[in-house]
This record gives C-alpha cells, sequence and structure tokens, in this order.
C-alpha cells in the first residue's frame, strides 16, 4: 500500500483495542470455503474461516465493561503503561454482520463499506483468512504457484480500495513470541505491513500508547511512538476505476516493532527498514488506459477472475522468485495483462526486477525496492508464509490518489507515471466518500491456489 499513513482510515466509531480475551461477546469467525487445486487441474474444497483484526474490536477493562480506548484517546487510568494496559484491557467478540459489515456464503466474501449498527457507526474492516482447525492464519507459500479469486468491485467508486493482499505476519498472531499477548490469531492480532502502520493500537504484546498522538482528521485513528513493519505481496488494491498489484520488501523477516528512523516516517520514507512504493503495476499508469475500467477490456462492472502467478528460476517452489505473472479471466475469455506503453521502457507485461528497475528509471522514483532486495527477499518472505488479508478503506492521508488518479499534486499530471487513473484530483476525501458512497462493497470469492495453470 502507498500512502505512508494510509492505514489510519481503518477505523470504526465506536471501537478499541486489545490483547486479552474479554467474554462479553462470543467470537464466531464466519465460514468461508477455498479450494486447493493440484497440477491436473483438480481441486479440492477446504473449509476455512475469516477474523476480524483487533484494531476494530471493542477493549474493555477485564474487571467490566469500561472502555479502555473512545475515539482517539486512552484511558490512563486503565493505561498508564504498555504492559499495565495489555493486562488491564480485553478484546472482545464481534457482531461481524451486525456491527462490521462483514458476510460469507459459501465460497464468497462481503465486505460492506459503511454500516450502521446498533451501537455505533463503522467504517471499513480488514479481516484474515483462517487456517482449516480455525486457531491460527492460514500460512500461503506461492513461489511456484497461483493464486486466484473473483471479484465484484462494480459498487467500488473514486476514493475507496478493495485489497486483497499478503503480509508475513505469525500464523498465531504473536502468542509464541509475545507474553502479553493473550488473545492471539483468534482475535485478529498480529497485523504488520510494509507501511510500518503506528496506528496498530497494540504492539509486540504491549499497548503503543507511548507518544500517542490523536489524527487531526479522524477522529478515531491516532498513532504511538511504535510501527509494526513486514513484507507485503499486494495482490490486488483497486476499485471499479484502478488497479495495481504491488510487491513491498523489508530488510528484516517477519513481523517486526520499528521506532524512529527504522520505521521510515516523514521525510525518512527511504531511509527506513521497508520498501514503502513497491514497484507496482497499475495499467492506466503503465501507459493503457483502455485496459481496465468500467466497459473496457477488463470490465469492472461486472465481476471477473484475477490470476496471479509467482514463477521461479528453476520452475520449482525452491527457486528464486523472478517473475509475478497477472491474467484475467471474464466472460469466460482469457485476458492476458496489458503491455507498458512508456517512453524508454520496453513492452512489459509483467513484474520482474528488470522491469522495477526500468520503470523506477522512467518514473524518476526512488528505487527502494532494488535496495532492498526486490523478488529475491519476496520469494524468500514467501519461504517464511504469508497470511492473507482482504479489507475495505477509505484514504485520510491522500484520499487514494495514488491509485486512481494523478498523484502526487505538485508534479505535472503529463509526466511519466504521475497519471494513475480517471478519478478527478477533488475524489476521495474521506467525509465525503462516507457519506455519498456508505453502500460501497467489495465481494471476493472462489479463491484457489495451487500449481501454475491449475486454477483457471
Amino acid at each position: 500500500m502507498f500512502p505512508s499513513v494510509a492505514l489510519l482510515t481503518l477505523s470504526c466509531l465506536a471501537v478499541a483495542y486489545g490483547q486479552q480475551v474479554g467474554t462479553l461477546t462470543a467470537e464466531s469467525h464466519p465460514k468461508i470455503t477455498v479450494q486447493k487445486c493440484s497440477a491436473s487441474k483438480s481441486c479440492s474444497t477446504e473449509q476455512h474461516s475469516v477474523v476480524l483484526d483487533s484494531n476494530w474490536r471493542w477493549l474493555h477493562s477485564t474487571s467490566g465493561s469500561n472502555n479502555c480506548y473512545t475515539g482517539n484517546t486512552w484511558d490512563t487510568s486503565l493505561c498508564p503503561d504498555p504492559t499495565t494496559c495489555a493486562k488491564n484491557c480485553a478484546l472482545d467478540g464481534a457482531d461481524y454482520s451486525g456491527t462490521y459489515g462483514i458476510t460469507t456464503s459459501g465460497n464468497a466474501l462481503t465486505l460492506k463499506f459503511v454500516t450502521h449498527g446498533p451501537y455505533s457507526t463503522n467504517i471499513g474492516s480488514r479481516v484474515y483468512l483462517m487456517d482449516t482447525s480455525d486457531s491460527k492464519y492460514q500460512i500461503f507459500n506461492l513461489k511456484n504457484q497461483e493464486f486466484t479469486f473473483d471479484v465484484d468491485m462494480s459498487q467500488l467508486p473514486c476514493g475507496l480500495n478493495g485489497a486483497l493482499y499478503f503480509v508475513e505476519m505469525d500464523a498465531d498472531g504473536g502468542t509464541s513470541r509475545f507474553s502479553g499477548n493473550k488473545a492471539g490469531a483468534k482475535y485478529g492480532t498480529g497485523y504488520c505491513d510494509t507501511q510500518c502502520p503506528h496506528d496498530i493500537k497494540f504492539i509486540n504484546g504491549e499497548a503503543n500508547i507511548l507518544g500517542w498522538t490523536p489524527s487531526p482528521n479522524d477522529t478515531n485513528a491516532g498513532s504511538g511512538q511504535y510501527g509494526t513493519c513486514c513484507n507485503e505481496m499486494d495482490i490486488w488494491e483497486a476499485n471499479s476505476q484502478g488497479a495495481a498489484v504491488t510487491p513491498h520488501v523489508c530488510s528484516v523477516q517477519g513481523q517486526t516493532r520499528c521506532s524512529g528512523n527504522d520505521c521510515g516516517d516523514g521525510d525518512n520514507r527511504y531511509g527506513g527498514i521497508c520498501d514503502k512504493d513497491g514497484c507496482d503495476f497499475n495499467s492506466w499508469r503503465m501507459g493503457d488506459q483502455t485496459f481496465l475500467g468500467t466497459g473496457k477490456t477488463v470490465d469492472t462492472s461486472k465481476k471477473f477472475t484475477v490470476v496471479t502467478q509467482f514463477l521461479t528460476s528453476n520452475n520449482s517452489t525452491s527457486g528464486t522468485l523472478s517473475e509475478i505473472r497477472r491474467l484475467y479471466v471474464q466472460n469466460g475469455k482469457v485476458i492476458a495483462n496489458s503491455k507498458t506503453n512508456i517512453s524508454g521502457m520496453s513492452n512489459y507485461d509483467s513484474i520482474t526486477d528488470a522491469f522495477c528497475n526500468a520503470q523506477k528509471t522512467a518514473f524518476g522514483d526512488n528505487n527502494s525496492f532494488e535496495r532492498l532486495g526486490g523478488l529475491n527477499v519476496m520469494g524468500q518472505s514467501f519461504d517464511k508464509g504469508m497470511v492473507l488479508v482482504m479489507s475495505i478503506w477509505d484514504d485520510h492521508a491522500a484520499r487514494m490518489l495514488w491509485l486512481d488518479s494523478d498523484y502526487p499534486l505538485d508534479k505535472d499530471a503529463s509526466q511519466p507515471g504521475v497519471s494513475r487513473g480517471p478519478c478527478p484530483t477533488s475524489s476521495g476525501n474521506p467525509p465525503d466518500v462516507e457519506s455519498q458512497s456508505p453502500g460501497a462493497t467489495v465481494i471476493y470469492s472462489n479463491i484457489k491456489y495451487g500449481p501454475i495453470g491449475s486454477t483457471y
């Protein structure tokens, strides 16, 4: 994900956060089926579920129902310091449909943008795929494999992001590494990504209250001293007007708490331990404005299939990741990815280190992706194993312009790489998106994974 503080927008108007386990609401994960395929294109159905990220959950005192966090402020009596807060505060179960607008049916997951619940109004959500035991996150190792899903984002306008991606979280949510974390994967703990987000309320089993600063433009968000970093593979960041596939890498393995310069904040964006920009393939940004969108080659007004292949140097799971290839299927037709049409670049149609280097040169961008190891490091992350994340969110930091409009705004849109989609630069203001498109939804369905060529 591109903006340095974009994840501040993933919030709920009446939630709080923590690491102990509450008992006031039973936690029941919505069920979803996933298919594991073989080289013969034979697929078996697995029973899985999804879990809501802990950052959305009600957090209250372990001895009652007093909020530990309200709006964007901590209760200092319950949370005088990070470790005491973790002991005093408990995460509770979630009403997935009524409070958060999260529903499943068979192989489909629906995420609604704005949900008016009985006690609160919820904005956006983030869920993780659980393994078949329902107690840990499903771990994916995708080298020399492909990952496929159907998506309906016809109801996602400018300024929204229906994101499906992988991050290098701990399978248990961090309980084995951090004694202060008693809730674990069952309650959606342990998030990290390459933006090293500071809005996560608990990191490494401790409350992120040191230096906590409420957000100036989001009444439900803030940021603490620490960020939480890890490798990230953005399979799909998209709305009806644009889409990008983007690997991001870090110099560390696994979920890592950062502070100071290591987080890469502000003017030190390219001095941290993670590559925040990534190496994106966005068809519009790469020079083809006819490929993806309403009524275009990939018609976003209708459901379609997204296939992502992770090819290795020796065509085996032990090889070095060398290429990320994208295909689409719609109306029974396989659609090859668009090709780049940028001066100074060859006609690339997939992500390779050569593509990334050429893109960074053509656009005049900082090549932190190459500096931190490129596709080889992304492949090492898959060797370790990554967790599937699915979300819907708006962007208080950059209004999603980096995905679907011109960005950054201080550059001429005619310069290569600045125009990223057809949305006006005035679009994406969260209050406008939330009031004008509360019924926006994204539907992910028919998830499959297996050897190259097995899932479509």
